[in-house]
């Protein structure tokens, strides 16, 4: 018999927390900072509702889910839109109805699953790919295996980054980079990048804005922060700033200078960014799902991950799991415009905790919804 327990993140059992590494280390699919306690604890710093549910069997601990505990009872992944991946990290998988019952949750939401006994497999309505750069041997064998894969293509960021380099400045990976005003400048070209391209904000809520501050200055242990940038000369080109947790590096801020697009310079900084991972202890730089075109070309791995609704078995899950149908009976198909629209409303249902940030984030969501062509929204 299985027994849940439902608690907030930061009141966490270091016992717990300790049964939870784990089981991540006896995954490899498990193996992402964004999977284990300390994420989920980052975050409860910063949000009221963060909860992990946990699954004991004669008193021991086998499965953990971190969530956001929304109204209605209605789980959705613990840190999203940031948390790339997510899931229940656990033992063999239970029956994720009853146990969705049993930890007194109508249903949970999930985009990036990772579900290696698959547990969820009933609950899946899509598959995608995420985009893994793995170091087997050294980083100079991997980017010769990628120019191999595509010989063009790289002759072509060769030329990127030596233009680059005699026009702007001489080229230089600062890896780590622990210059604040470079990291404050990393998050306002997204910021502009976002509000450009009408994508939702993920910045504007405070309490993202607080877990990057909290993890830039976390620079010490096995789960920190991590940013890597890219100069010409002085000047600042772009980089990435995300966590770390032992040799694995997950980013979520990937930034440019707009003043430089011209000079493609995301194309020039991750053969860099690769040649510099062995001097950071790095083995896997996960750069996570979606932006294919810009993704595909330097990760000879990938892996896969879902997205979908499991229910409790009880009213309020089936009336869950019939609102989930009704988006897919009025045409909310992949890449089409109601589907943009329910992905916006997902996110923002997760990113904004106040009545008000949804309601102000509902009304952009709608406005952007109707000015975007499908070509802008791609």
């Amino acid at each position: 018999m299985l027994h849940a327990e439902t608690i907030h993140a930061n009141r966490l059992a270091p016992a717990d927390a300790e049964a939870w590494r784990a089981l991540c280390a006896a995954e490899p699919a498990f193996a992402n900072p964004l999977l284990g306690p300390d994420f989920a604890m980052a975050v409860a710093q910063v949000r009221d509702d963060a909860r992990v549910t946990v699954w004991r069997r004669d008193g021991r601990p086998v499965g953990f889910l971190p969530h956001h505990r929304r109204p209605g009872a209605f789980a959705r992944p613990i840190g999203a839109p940031l948390s790339d991946y997510h899931g229940l990290v656990g033992e063999a998988g239970p029956d994720i109805p009853q146990a969705l019952a049993a930890a007194d949750l109508t249903a949970y939401r999930f985009t990036g699953l990772i579900d290696p006994a698959g547990a969820f497999a009933n609950h899946v309505g899509r598959r995608h790919e995420a985009f893994v750069i793995v170091l087997d041997g050294s980083a100079e064998d991997y980017l010769e295996a990628l120019r191999g894969s595509s010989p063009k293509r790289f002759k072509n960021y060769r030329r990127l980054d030596h233009k680059l380099d005699r026009e702007v400045g001489a080229l230089s990976v600062v890896a780590p980079d622990t210059s604040r005003a470079a990291f404050d400048t990393l998050i306002a070209w997204k910021a502009e990048q976002l509000a450009r391209t009408g994508a939702h904000d993920f910045l504007r809520p405070a309490w993202t804005r607080s877990l990057l501050d909290n993890l830039f200055a976390a620079q010490d242990g096995d789960f920190r922060g991590l940013m890597i940038t890219l100069y010409a000369g002085d000047r600042l080109v772009g980089g990435h700033f995300g966590i770390r947790l032992g040799e694995v590096y997950h980013p979520w801020i990937a930034s440019i200078d707009p003043d430089l697009a011209a000079w493609s310079p995301g194309q020039v900084f991750l053969p860099r960014a690769i040649a510099a991972m062995p001097g950071l202890g790095l083995k896997t730089y996960d750069l996570g799902p979606g932006h294919e075109h810009y993704k595909r070309p330097f990760a000879l791995s990938t892996r896969a991950i879902s997205e979908g609704l499991a229910a409790a078995e009880s009213a309020a899950g089936r009336a869950a799991r019939a609102s989930d149908r009704a988006w897919a009976l009025v045409g909310a198909t992949e890449g089409g415009p109601l589907d943009r629209l329910r992905r916006r409303l997902d996110a923002i249902a997760t990113l904004e905790p106040s009545l008000a940030g949804r309601a102000r984030s509902l009304a952009a969501a709608l406005v952007s919804h109707t000015r975007r062509s499908p070509a802008e929204a791609a």
